[in-house]
C-alpha cells in the first residue's frame, strides 16, 4: 500500500481570487441567499485558484444549495457545519477533495450530495489509503480549533484527529474528526456496513473489510 500524504493548505489569502471569494461570502450572508455558487461570481480563472473556503461560510445560514462543481478545492473548513439550512452539496469533479470535515454531519437538512467517490479515501473499489494521522496533522486557518463533537476550543496540537466513514446525504464519505477527549471519541457513531467499522488513525496498518457496502453487491 502506498503512503498517502495530506495536501497542504497552500491557499494564497492575499490573492485577488481569495478577496473576491470572501466578498462573495459576505454578499451571500448579507442578502440571505439560498444558493452559494462561487464560480459564477469569481469566473473560471479565479475559481481555479481557490483551494479551500473561508471560515466565514459559517455565516451562510440561509444557503440551501452549495455548488462547487469542478473546483480545485483540497479541503473544506469545519464551519460548514454551521450552514444549518444546507440541503444540497455538490462538489462533483473536485478531484482533490478526498475527505470532508466531521462537522458536515451537523447539517441536519442535508439530503442531496454529489461527490467524486472514486477519489475519496477508503473508497471500497479502489481502496485509496488513508493518510497516517500519527505522522500528519491537519491544521485549519489559525492555531486553534474546536472539538468536532463538543465544540471545546483547543490548540490544534492538542487535537486527537481520526478518520471515520459516515453517510452524508447520498454518499458514504471519509470524515476527519478533531477530538478533545476520549469521552468525545466514544460519542462518534458507527460507520455503515462495508467500511472500516470504527474511527482510526489511517496508515498502512488499517485493514479494509473484505466485502464492501451493500450497494456494491447489487442489493
Amino acid at each position: 500500500m502506498n503512503i498517502v500524504k495530506l495536501k497542504p493548505d497552500d491557499q494564497d489569502r492575499n490573492s485577488e481570487a481569495w478577496k473576491m471569494l470572501c466578498e462573495y461570502v459576505d454578499i451571500c450572508a448579507r442578502e440571505h441567499r439560498t444558493e452559494f455558487a462561487p464560480r459564477e461570481y469569481l469566473g473560471d480563472e479565479h475559481f481555479q485558484r481557490i483551494y479551500t473556503l473561508p471560515t466565514t461560510i459559517g455565516t451562510l445560514t440561509s444557503v440551501k444549495k452549495m455548488r462547487l462543481y469542478g473546483s480545485k478545492l483540497k479541503r473544506i473548513p469545519p464551519e460548514i457545519g454551521m450552514m444549518a439550512a444546507l440541503e444540497d452539496f455538490d462538489p462533483y469533479t473536485s478531484r482533490d477533495l478526498h475527505w470532508f470535515p466531521y462537522e458536515i454531519t451537523r447539517c441536519k437538512h442535508l439530503k442531496k450530495t454529489r461527490v467524486s467517490i472514486r477519489k475519496l479515501y477508503g473508497n471500497f473499489k479502489n481502496k485509496k489509503p488513508f493518510p497516517d494521522l500519527n505522522d500528519f496533522h491537519i491544521r485549519y486557518d489559525g492555531d486553534h480549533m474546536k472539538c468536532s463533537v463538543c465544540d471545546k476550543t483547543m490548540h490544534d496540537n492538542q487535537a486527537n484527529q481520526v478518520w471515520i466513514t459516515l453517510q452524508i446525504g447520498h454518499d458514504d464519505a471519509p470524515l476527519l474528526a478533531s477530538l478533545c477527549s476520549n469521552e468525545c471519541a466514544q460519542q462518534l457513531p458507527t460507520p455503515p456496513p462495508g467500511y472500516i467499522p470504527h474511527a482510526h488513525k489511517g496508515g498502512n496498518t488499517v485493514v479494509f473489510p473484505k466485502h464492501g457496502p451493500l450497494y456494491y453487491m447489487g442489493k
